[in-house]
């Protein structure tokens, strides 16, 4: 519940065949889902790319992300969390929606990258702030085998944390700032 409000934690997808649609998300420490505003300048920018996708939301939370791109076309999105109830309500949302491309792993994010790879073209990276997570993750990704030759990967941050961090052959494509958050979209070349 949301102690402000007294109503249940929501996300609202934005766009594509589940268009407006309302999903409860556990009251869980450290959960924040992508605001609205945010997710509709994320999938704009991939419009180009995300129809057929194979896609991963590495640190899925609410799912929001990773829900809104099976929303609009993406073919697969592999849900990693490790939070229990966040996963299971995560799943439950996947089973209301009859969303058949989405998966979700329970697993810590740095764990789960040591398994063997199957390549995604588009990588959504929301880790908690402060962490200190996205180089170890970058740096998994890169030597694991996960990124295809040409992934996109979308980084959301606390707005003070430096691009400068990303490797050297990913390219910055877009980035904006809303409030104390910073989103960014690279592309491996």
């Amino acid at each position: 519940m949301n102690r402000r409000s007294g109503h249940p934690n929501q996300i609202r997808i934005i766009g594509g065949q589940w268009r407006s649609r309302r999903l409860e998300f556990p009251d869980v420490p450290g959960l924040r889902p992508t605001p609205d505003r945010v997710r509709e300048t994320l999938f704009n920018w991939l419009a180009p790319v995300l129809p057929g996708a194979r896609c991963l939301d590495l640190f899925a939370g609410s799912g929001a992300l990773g829900i809104e791109a099976l929303s609009r076309g993406a073919a697969e999105v592999m849900f990693v969390e490790h939070e229990p109830l966040a996963v299971r309500v995560l799943r439950e949302n996947l089973t209301r929606l009859k969303a058949e491309g989405g998966r979700v792993e329970r697993a810590e994010a740095l764990a789960w990258l040591r398994q063997p790879a199957t390549p995604f073209e588009i990588v959504l990276l929301d880790p908690p702030f402060g962490a200190g997570l996205l180089e170890p993750v970058f740096a998994a990704l890169e030597t694991g085998g996960w990124l295809k030759a040409t992934a996109w990967l979308y980084l959301e941050t606390e707005a003070g944390w430096q691009s400068a961090s990303l490797p050297a052959h990913w390219t910055l494509h877009r980035e904006k700032t809303a409030g104390a958050v910073a989103y960014r979209l690279a592309r491996r070349e």
